[in-house]
């Protein structure tokens, strides 16, 4: 080639947005193609990055943000414009309250069309549309832009709080030309994205003090702490203080749940009577009753508080210490300051959690060593919950309002970032996109325990799980409808009452439409049987577990939020 031709070379936006990621080291893009950006999927594939199609947008959406809650860099989505982008928006605002970092990019009509209103094709104003539910919203113009624009898209993904990113590309963009040279130039590799943040040292003191002074402490792990990845320094400090702990549901696994200092099976009395409350990486949101109320007991608390965000410091109740910085430092500097005159938990406090943890794992180990017929939530989680202990490497999923509540306090995690579930908005429909997200991520097999409601919406994805062969087996807990299949028309009318489902439905049957494998199981014994045959084949595989229809309680354990539930408690 001559020096006058390589002089003329040219590269486009299409070549540079895939470049740009390439140089992030973002090889995996979930996604669904359309207007404008199918080329941009194909050239991405033959670029050799990893393009994973979906059937919805959300279900993408979902895949890239739990990619992101693993990896600690951004999971990328990719959407067509308009009806395609809202689609992804709900991932995208879900990601942002779960604080998962993820970056999705869709198409959009230009700027000069949507601004006077002139009826494009799919037109919207997307970036004022997604700012509301993002970290941070970015669009892209020039082609010479577009690697500033992903590089700032990526460092606001990471950095600090994590969250989702929206990042606007009008179509004229990704056709635009210009000089090869000058555009591997423009591109920007990231560097520490996402820095230390070290805590303050009064800070750490203040904390230290004010733990030493508690009779009944108690640390709490949040999924912020998962997330982290000082899986190591949050263990030896659980273990240097002797402090009992308990885990909210995505940071099982942070120790082991069969851990000794575990408080889970004695949540409620541990949060009512202990004194100071070592919040890390968790918020005092819904989930943990905003650190007040009958949840909290009478005993008066001080909470010390990790976290990347002083924002989220005094949110709900008064924080007596606030440590802030990234998790990993925050942790490593209190188990630093920690001194000989710092004394373990008294046995008053710890013999008492053991009492109640003994007793309720008692109570519970009899509800599960029934076998009624046909199988209730326990019967059938006892035989998941035996199965996967073999198997500490499995990745769970799980959603459901039943199924979700009994699953987490039944199956045992002893791995870290393996859980992955509704989080902080406690939305159904997360189910598919979290399993292919978690599989392609990790190259492990998942497991997804889905109420037959819950899977409902993201059900169609099983054709992905089969088209991409992932090994997912997804367990369908089948009792007929919302809560449970035995509500009737009150009119006595053809219409079937709002909670209910088609009787004796057979979600096995779906899946071998697309080459997976189908089982139907009506007891502990075949759920067992199938578990362990799909998790050795490796396949796609579904289990429609049978569930008698008149388990589970409306609304599950949050009858507290349902209206008519709570109005007749009054």
């Amino acid at each position: 080639m001559t020096n006058e031709a390589q002089a003329t070379e040219t590269t486009d936006g299409f070549h540079l947005v895939i470049d740009a990621l390439k140089l992030n080291d973002l090889n995996t893009i979930f996604g669904l193609v359309g207007i404008p950006i199918t080329d941009l999927a194909r050239l991405a594939q033959a670029e050799g990055m990893r393009f994973i199609g979906f059937r919805h947008e959300q279900h993408a959406g979902n895949a890239a943000a739990i990619a992101g809650f693993m990896t600690q860099k951004p999971g990328i989505c990719m959407t067509v414009s308009a009806p395609g982008f809202l689609n992804g928006l709900t991932a995208l605002a879900n990601a942002t309250t779960n604080c998962f970092p993820m970056i999705l990019i869709s198409g959009s009509s230009e700027r000069e069309i949507v601004d006077l209103q002139q009826g494009d094709y799919e037109e919207m104003d997307q970036l004022n549309a997604a700012k509301p539910y993002a970290k941070a919203a970015y669009r892209v113009l020039h082609a010479e832009d577009i690697g500033i624009g992903v590089a700032r898209a990526i460092r606001a993904a990471v950095s600090g709080r994590p969250g989702g990113v929206y990042l606007d590309l009008p179509a004229k963009l990704l056709a635009q030309t210009m000089d090869a040279v000058k555009g591997k130039q423009s591109l920007v590799r990231v560097v520490d994205a996402a820095p230390r943040q070290i805590p303050a040292p009064e800070s750490v003191t203040r904390a230290l003090d004010v733990l030493k002074g508690a009779k009944r402490p108690l640390i709490l792990l949040g999924k912020g702490a998962a997330y982290a990845q000082a899986d190591a320094e949050i263990r030896a400090f659980v273990e240097q203080t002797g402090i009992p702990y308990l885990p909210m549901s995505m940071a099982k696994g942070l120790l082991p749940d069969t851990h000794e200092q575990s408080a889970s099976a004695a949540r409620s009395f541990v949060l009512q009577e202990a004194d100071v409350v070592v919040l890390i990486g968790a918020r005092l949101n819904w989930l943990l009753a905003h650190g007040k109320g009958k949840t909290w007991g009478a005993a008066p608390k001080k909470f010390i508080q990790v976290d990347i965000a002083p924002t989220e410091i005094d949110s709900n109740v008064a924080i007596a210490a606030p440590v802030i910085g990234d998790i990993g430092s925050c942790v490593a500097a209190l188990r630093a300051g920690i001194d000989s005159s710092f004394a373990k938990p008294n046995a008053e406090w710890t013999g008492a959690i053991a009492e109640r943890k003994s007793k309720n794992l008692a109570k519970m180990a009899v509800t599960l060593d029934q076998n009624p017929s046909p199988m209730n939530f326990h019967s059938a989680l006892r035989a998941i919950r035996d199965v996967l202990k073999a198997r500490p490497d499995i990745n769970v999923v799980n959603e459901g309002a039943n199924t979700l509540d009994y699953a987490r306090s039944i199956i045992d995690m002893y791995e870290p970032r393996k859980r992955f579930d509704s989080g902080t908005w406690g939305i159904m429909g997360i189910g598919m996109g979290f399993a292919i997200g978690a599989a392609v991520t990790s190259g492990k097999p998942v497991v997804a325990i889905e109420g037959d409601s819950a899977f409902g919406f993201s059900g169609m994805e099983l054709e992905t799980i089969c088209r991409y062969d992932l090994p997912v087996c997804t367990v369908v807990f089948n009792n007929n409808g919302v809560y449970r299949g035995t509500d009737v028309n009150p009119t006595g009318g053809k219409d079937v009452a709002p909670t209910v489902f088609v009787k004796g439905a057979r979600y096995d049957k779906m899946i071998e439409a697309f080459g997976g494998i189908g089982y139907n199981a009506t007891t502990p014994e075949e759920l067992t049987n199938a578990l362990l045959e799909a998790i050795a084949s490796g396949k796609p595989t579904l289990i429609n577990a049978v569930i008698d229809e008149a388990a589970g309680t409306e609304s599950g354990r949050l009858t507290n939020l349902n209206p008519q539930s709570a109005a007749m408690k009054k």
